[in-house]
């Protein structure tokens, strides 16, 4: 097993427990809580995750219900649950996180979650996370909304709450997909638009481009690292090829190939991509 497939399996083997479990394991591997969350991303095959956020609660029960719901979510990645005022404000401003769930008067005796949170997080940034405040006391709510909080849940929370409120997030955060993409070789920088990649094909340690007018445009970097940057509509269907579902006009699954530009241009796909040749029956005939 590789680094990334060890991590991976003992990811998934804690979750979902405190940052701190999450700390010990960046430990353990000599990587940065930074460099974890890239690797947990690369490893769980997600596409590309547009809002890492921070859950701030020290009631285990509620913080597993929001983790649940999450699951239905593909475009979040939690970056660690956190119990304690002091890690909260340091991991913010390490992480900066999109979405912060805080719990506010935990009925806890010995719980420092409070407001003062928010507060001291204003002397550092310019522009808060979208917070959401977790609370049973419904003047705590409003009191949210005059320090400016985003949203706030009441408890005991539901599930279809959770849902309206991560809906609400996304409505007000929208994803702007790139328009283009920089090739660099050497000193030469190319501006290439997405909508006319037909597909990408790898050679060695380059990349090599395919655009709609015939044109190829070689790249001095990996297929994974164009993987990595494609927005959904791309798709690898073989270890040495991505293709850019817009085009693809037949795929004929008894000789294993895709074919693009009105069947001009043929792929092969490998069994072990059969997932995604799957997906992309689905959307065309959708």
């Amino acid at each position: 097993m590789s680094l990334d497939d060890h991590l991976l399996a003992e990811y998934l083997f804690l979750w979902p427990y405190d940052f701190f479990s999450i700390t010990n394991l960046t430990k353990k591997y000599g990587i940065s809580v930074k460099q974890f969350q890239t690797k947990v991303i690369a490893c769980t095959k997600i596409k590309v995750v547009h809002y890492p956020f921070l859950l701030i609660d020290d009631d285990e029960k509620v913080a597993k219900n929001i983790l649940e719901v999450f699951e239905d979510f593909e475009d979040f990645l939690c970056l660690g649950v956190i119990k304690t005022k002091e890690e909260a404000i340091n991991r913010i401003l390490e992480l900066k996180p999109k979405l912060v769930f805080i719990e506010i008067a935990s009925k806890k005796p010995d719980s420092d979650l409070s407001f003062a949170i928010l507060s001291e997080l204003n002397e550092f940034l310019e522009e808060l996370p979208y917070f959401v405040v977790i609370t049973s006391d419904e003047s705590h709510a409003f009191e949210a909304i005059k320090k400016g909080v985003s949203d706030y849940l009441l408890k005991p929370l539901s599930q279809s709450e959770l849902r309206k409120c991560l809906l609400r997030f996304q409505k007000k955060n929208p994803v702007k997909e790139p328009e283009t993409i920089c090739v660099k070789s050497y000193g030469d920088y190319q501006f290439v638009h997405l909508k006319d990649i037909t597909h990408l094909k790898a050679d060695n340690n380059t990349t090599d481009i395919y655009l709609s007018s015939g044109q190829k445009v070689s790249a001095y970097k990996t297929l994974k690292h164009f993987e990595s940057l494609l927005p959904f509509y791309f798709l690898r269907v073989h270890n040495s090829s991505i293709v850019n579902i817009n085009y693809v006009s037949r795929i004929h699954l008894g000789k294993l190939k895709c074919y693009l530009n009105n069947n001009e241009i043929s792929i092969p796909f490998s069994k072990s991509y059969k997932d995604n040749i799957d997906t992309i029956i689905r959307r065309i005939s959708s």
